[in-house]
């Protein structure tokens, strides 16, 4: 008899039932996992629900710290410290981090012009012209009282520069005042401008203007001259020049050069090394030196090269209402001196007529650069022969300098070929 093994089924029975205990157990964990997965995307879901009010609060109370610090900023001239605070818990990034500095204000150039006047060189004209140019094109014009004091002490140098330099930009200070060496003393130069005239008209102006005034009232002289007595008054200026008195000989005639020489004491000592410098100073500190003679020509320029100030300065010139100042001024009782005079006033004024000759030159070039092109006086000066030139150029005014710096004239032009 065969044994019966038959132990199988009773075997399959239980690993079956093995089988479903183990699948409920993993559905059951696998319906928790799902539940706690729902769970927390329920929670995700309320979050925008439960946070809004929070959040809103937030973004009121940034908004109202950004608005109060950026007026405060805006009114006090600066950050306030409860914005450097936000800026340090947010971050060491700032504005100007991301976009760079802010544009700063655009300044002209030049922005800062000094007009060292000489006397009796239609500098009255210019400095009425600018009092009108000033209003219009907004900038500051600062024009001396002082006109008695040219020439100053190492102190009083440093002083004037300083307060050139504190007028705010952009600006023009004009006064009667010899070369000022800014860079000598560390301080910012400054673009010069100038205008000259010819020396001895110069000097015949300023001869009898002093003595005799001008066409707007004859006794203006007294006024300015009150010690001259009626021996010097009269005196002819033949006389004065051939029998050498002071105030024609040097070192008196010697008046344009020191301008441009500057303060140094070598400076009024007529000879080639005030020449020389003051040569060298307006190649390397002056924009323009013109001349009376071409003032027009020299306002045309200064329009080009300094269009910020002097822009529409040529039609303020040529105006009517301009033009009625200048007919008052011509200089009451001016004669020309004898050839003889004349010819020794001109060998006494050499280096004045080298340093005149230059600046002439250099300007008509300056004219040619620009593709200026204007009628040029003569310019063949020579102590061989002089003679009157029949030709009146316009009357500009001039300020008080000293005893030479009264009002110009210009009735007669003198010329040597």
């Amino acid at each position: 008899m065969m044994k019966n093994y038959s132990g199988s089924p009773p075997q399959s029975n239980h690993q079956s039932s093995h089988h479903v205990h183990f699948r409920d157990q993993h559905q059951h964990q696998h319906q928790h996992q799902h539940q706690r997965h729902f769970h927390k995307l329920s929670s995700l879901a309320s979050l925008p629900w439960r946070l809004p009010l929070r959040a809103y609060g937030f973004c009121m109370a940034a908004l109202f710290v950004f608005c109060f610090a950026s007026l405060f900023y805006q009114l006090n001239g600066g950050p306030p410290k409860v914005l450097l605070d936000l800026r340090q818990f947010l971050g060491s990034s700032t504005y100007e981090d991301d976009h760079g500095p802010p544009v700063p204000r655009v300044l002209p150039f030049p922005s800062q012009v000094v007009y060292n006047r000489v006397g009796k060189c239609g500098s009255r004209t210019v400095v009425i012209l600018l009092r009108l140019l000033a209003e219009k094109h907004q900038f500051n014009l600062v024009s001396s009282d002082i006109h008695n004091k040219t020439r100053l002490t190492k102190y009083e140098q440093v002083d004037l520069m300083k307060n050139i330099s504190n007028i705010p930009q952009p600006f023009l200070y004009t006064r009667h005042v010899h070369f000022l060496n800014f860079t000598r003393f560390k301080i910012d130069e400054p673009v010069y401008i100038n205008i000259i005239r010819d020396p001895i008209n110069r000097f015949l102006s300023n001869y009898f203007f002093r003595r005799f005034g001008d066409w707007r009232g004859e006794q203006n002289h007294l006024i300015r001259t009150p010690q001259m007595k009626d021996d010097e008054r009269y005196l002819d200026i033949n006389v004065c020049i051939l029998e050498n008195y002071p105030e024609c000989s040097n070192p008196r005639v010697f008046y344009i050069i020191p301008y441009f020489c500057g303060q140094h004491p070598r400076c009024r000592e007529p000879g080639p090394w005030a020449l020389e410098r003051a040569k060298q100073n307006v190649m390397e500190n002056y924009l323009l030196v013109g001349i009376l003679e071409e003032l027009e020509d020299v306002l045309l320029l200064l329009e080009r090269l300094l269009p910020h100030y002097f822009t529409g300065v040529v039609n303020i010139y040529k105006s009517p209402d301009h033009r009625k100042m200048g007919n008052m001024t011509g200089t009451v009782r001016k004669h020309t001196p004898t050839l003889e005079a004349l010819q020794v006033l001109y060998h006494r004024m050499r280096y004045e007529y080298e340093f005149y000759n230059f600046i002439r030159d250099q300007f008509h070039l300056m004219k040619k650069k620009l593709g200026l092109k204007s009628e040029v006086r003569p310019p063949a000066y020579t102590p061989t022969f002089l003679r009157e030139l029949e030709l009146r150029t316009p009357e500009p005014l001039d300020e008080d300098e000293e005893l030479d710096n009264d009002l110009e004239d210009a009735n007669n032009w003198l010329i040597h070929q």
